[in-house]
């Protein structure tokens, strides 16, 4: 499968992971302060180019991030309500996405996923299948600083009620033909309307990539 992300975005992202990797374990100060310069270079890559003030933040970012680098778990739950699926309007774009977000430790990913839908929507549900395992850079969002893995949930819903959170704006279920303009750093038109296939289909498999 070809990468969607163009190049410069994964050579940014694999010089900020050797950086974080060697500021891991560099014991010696000229190697500390190499990495340190890859890092910033790193930085530099993703921040954009007509607007030089995103450095010094993408920077913040990476310095929160030690040990050694590994790609993040994104959690998605595609919860459904007879024919229609479960977003939430996001507060800082103003669009729409599957819940879900960031994988805490000590959580399996079902049960990241399905926290996600209680915080975000006020909804309960049972996560029922793995839908798909996907790699962020080989799928249509936009750049991101760190590698990440996306991993979508087949859910039915179980109790709960609408309720808004610190995260979102607006929760509802809609048909496969009337879906709201997405929050793409999270979901894809193309995702959704695979998680409703899956939904159609509960004996294809998980798919990967």
């Amino acid at each position: 499968m070809p990468t969607k992300n163009p190049n410069w975005i994964q050579w940014a992202q694999r010089l900020q992971a050797i950086a974080q990797n060697g500021l891991t374990y560099a014991k010696d100060p000229f190697d500390l302060e190499r990495f340190s310069q890859i890092r910033q270079i790193a930085a530099e890559i993703l921040s954009s180019s007509d607007d030089p003030n995103t450095t010094d933040p993408i920077i913040d970012l990476f310095k929160i991030n030690f040990g050694y680098a590994t790609p993040k778990v994104d959690v998605r739950a595609a919860v459904f309500q007879d024919d229609r699926i479960l977003l939430v309007k996001e507060r800082n774009d103003g669009a729409w996405t599957l819940p879900g977000g960031w994988a805490d430790i000590g959580d399996a990913p079902s049960v990241a996923a399905l926290r996600e839908v209680r915080e975000e929507s006020g909804y309960e549900a049972k996560a029922e299948k793995l839908a798909a395992v996907y790699d962020h850079n080989l799928h249509d969002h936009p750049p991101y600083p760190f590698h990440s893995y996306k991993l979508f949930f087949i859910c039915t819903l179980t109790g709960g009620a609408p309720q808004l959170s610190l995260e979102t704006t607006a929760v509802d279920f809609f048909a496969e033909n009337n879906i709201p303009p997405l929050s793409l750093p999270r979901v894809t038109p193309i995702q959704i309307e695979h998680m409703f296939n899956h939904r159609r289909h509960p004996e294809w498999p998980t798919s990967f990539d």
